[in-house]
């Protein structure tokens, strides 16, 4: 049978007719694409590393890692190689083919710090993880040091749609967004890029969020789905959690726009039932964080995780020979 085709001329009216489909014709429509292209028992276990907490001059209105708001979290320095490397080794050990390495950084700057990074990508790389890093802006060189230190993905979303992004950041703009993940792309590096749902935005922003990653070339082949954690002290710290409904029928869509895509089930996981998880796989993410928390944010216990993957009958992807270069 043939797949789905990878399209990149998506209209806002055709994905929002998916968008709005029946849950169930929609859900069933999302995992018959989902096993055209991807084993469906198959899910991609990564850990996230927080290498420098807090601090951040961004005034983005989710980010407890902001220095404009007071929400308790601390401004850390840069953290020792030793603590991230038995880091690694430990969600290595446990299954996970992808270590994340996330600073609270505006950009990247050609300093000592990134001097650090590049040496935790290759010292990680060697151990035979795919290695992403989310670190805010960066050039074309930057991009390309990263590469050839042995950097797998690069993380770097869009958030939202362009019509609602100043509602949520102002200290940088959407094509300051999109010009980091053409530096990205050029490098010849993995683009992981996604977004947040439960910011305030409509389901058109949604819907225009998915539009612009489709016309992305080629796709991204990573896809966080975060839901807000909204955290006390930020400016949308008294959003209510996004329901399931709304998160199945994200990802559903998501699967469908992006065939080829693993699509990530990110920020937002703790506090929903196995079931909740199950849906969601159904509809179509195969990517989950696993560890204590998502930078700042805690995630469900690696015990919970695991219990869950044994009851469902899935199993943790095993990551790209050599994490080099990226694969369809």
């Amino acid at each position: 049978m043939a797949k789905t085709k990878i399209r990149h001329d998506w209209t806002q009216e055709e994905i929002h007719q998916i968008y709005h489909l029946p849950l169930l014709e929609l859900v069933f429509k999302a995992a018959t694409v989902h096993r055209e292209y991807f084993d469906g028992s198959d899910i991609q276990m990564n850990h996230l590393f927080s290498v420098k907490t807090g601090g951040c001059p961004e005034d983005c209105g989710y980010c407890p890692q902001s220095a404009r708001y007071n929400t308790g979290v601390k401004r850390q320095k840069m953290a020792d190689l030793s603590d991230v490397l038995e880091d690694a080794k430990k969600a290595r050990d446990a299954g996970c083919s992808r270590m994340c390495l996330g600073a609270a950084w505006r950009e990247v700057k050609d300093d000592r710090q990134f001097e650090q990074v590049l040496e935790m990508v290759r010292e990680i790389s060697a151990m035979g993880m795919e290695v992403c890093c989310t670190l805010g802006m960066l050039n074309e060189d930057q991009a390309r040091r990263l590469k050839e230190a042995g950097l797998y993905a690069y993380n770097h979303n869009i958030d939202t749609s362009e019509e609602y992004y100043g509602e949520v950041i102002g200290t940088r703009n959407y094509q300051d967004r999109l010009r980091t993940l053409d530096h990205v792309r050029s490098a010849n590096l993995s683009v992981c890029c996604g977004g947040i749902i439960g910011l305030g935005e409509s389901e058109d922003d949604r819907v225009r969020m998915l539009l612009t990653l489709s016309q992305l070339n080629p796709h991204p082949e990573s896809v966080p789905v975060n839901t807000l954690v909204a955290v006390p002290g930020t400016p949308l710290g008294d959003k209510e959690q996004v329901d399931i409904w709304q998160l199945v029928r994200m990802i559903a869509t998501t699967r469908i726009v992006l065939p080829s895509s693993r699509v990530r089930l990110s920020a937002g996981r703790r506090g929903r039932s196995f079931q909740d998880h199950a849906l969601c796989f159904l509809a179509g993410a195969n990517s989950i964080f696993v560890g204590e928390k998502l930078l700042t944010t805690p995630l469900p216990s690696a015990d919970d995780d695991f219990k869950m993957m044994e009851m469902l009958g899935l199993r943790a992807t095993k990551p790209v020979e050599n994490g080099q270069g990226y694969a369809h």
